[in-house]
């Protein structure tokens, strides 16, 4: 049952992922309006969210399909199952690695568009968005979707 559960919300990622989008846009909204100093705006049918609204850098960061974490979040739980279905007396283990290694791939992606914020207010719109979305915001999401990699991994396969 736990397999068909899992691959179900599997799917659901797929064919929903614009709903997930926009909650993903929207905790990045909340995020940043406690963090800027500046006003932040939220469009959650556009999944975008603007920031920085009354100041030189005022930016809007749309949350596209590529840069969701459901689609590192994918992968994560299509293993899961494939682990809970080959040898089910893991399921618990599996499935506490497969909460702890989802919530660090949305925490990440949450640093990302934090690390994005952060250098456009540094250094500007053109040069931030570069080094933030196209450069160090690509590593952030390589270096932590391999380490929630590795975290899913050992958690679901030590005993």
């Amino acid at each position: 049952m736990t397999v068909v559960v899992l691959l179900a919300v599997a799917a659901g990622l797929v064919f929903a992922h614009r709903l997930y989008r926009t909650a993903e846009i929207s905790l990045s909204g909340a995020i940043l309006s406690v963090i800027s100093s500046y006003g932040v705006d939220v469009i959650p049918d556009r999944q975008t969210v603007y920031f920085g609204l009354g100041s030189d850098t005022p930016l809007g960061l749309r949350m596209t399909p590529e840069c969701t974490s459901a689609f590192l979040v994918l992968p994560l739980i299509v293993v899961g199952a494939v682990m809970i279905a080959l040898r089910p007396r893991i399921q618990s283990r599996v499935l506490f690695a497969l909460g702890i290694a989802a919530l660090a791939v949305v925490i990440v992606n949450q640093f990302r568009v934090l690390t994005l914020f952060g250098l456009v207010q540094w250094l500007g719109v053109d040069t931030g968005y570069y080094w933030g979305h196209t450069l160090l915001g690509s590593m952030v999401s390589v270096f932590g979707g391999a380490a929630a990699l590795v975290v899913f991994v050992w958690l679901a396969t030590r005993k």
